[in-house]
């Protein structure tokens, strides 16, 4: 992976409580990309710092995955396993934390939408969510995938998720600090 020098911090006010400034970070990208490597070397300095999995180990390859992200995290971050209710663990815990990587926002649309009570109420959840996140009195990275690059999807089901998602990924960019695409390790700043 490219070493990431972070650029200079925009003069633009932002909320300060505690004594520390929310700074709200979205990065985007698609499979493999870099995301989540810049996000934990974009958090690595604040201490405490969490991990927010928001993958369910749905299979084999899946429960791989998550094991080799918690041996490479392993001492360095408090990693909790929050699949939807992020709000709520925002609002109790996230003020415990100067640094909180979220991980991954797709995989989180994908839980809430298995979920047919959640369904309809996405738009909320996630304005809910963010308003959650601008209380959190530290730095808060997003990570989240691209969906938007491929072809359209055969199956209306794939294409309502990546519709969603892209409105999603839209809303998030739109009210975050700064914001991040990753292609092949390298990251483009956007925002």
């Amino acid at each position: 992976m490219t070493k990431f020098v972070e650029p200079k911090r925009s003069s633009k006010k932002r909320s300060v409580q505690g004594g520390r400034k929310n700074e709200f970070i979205f990065i985007l990208g698609g499979a493999r990309s870099g995301k989540s490597d810049l996000a934990l070397q974009l958090c690595r300095s604040f201490t405490p710092r969490a991990f927010v999995a928001t993958a369910e180990p749905l299979d084999q390859e899946m429960e791989s995955r998550i094991r080799t992200h918690q041996r490479h995290r392993r001492g360095k971050w408090d990693t909790v396993e929050i699949p939807v209710e992020l709000s709520a663990w925002f609002r109790t815990q996230g003020r415990n934390y100067e640094g909180v990587v979220v991980d991954c926002l797709t995989l989180w649309l994908n839980n809430v939408l298995g979920e047919k009570t959640l369904r309809k109420k996405i738009p909320s959840l996630l304005k809910d969510w963010l308003q959650s996140v601008r209380e959190v009195p530290g730095r808060v990275i997003v990570v989240s995938n691209e969906v938007g690059l491929g072809i359209v999807p055969g199956e209306p089901l794939a294409r309502n998720f990546r519709d969603v998602a892209g409105r999603m990924n839209q809303q998030v960019a739109s009210v975050a600090d700064e914001v991040y695409f990753v292609v092949s390790g390298i990251p483009l700043r956007l925002k």
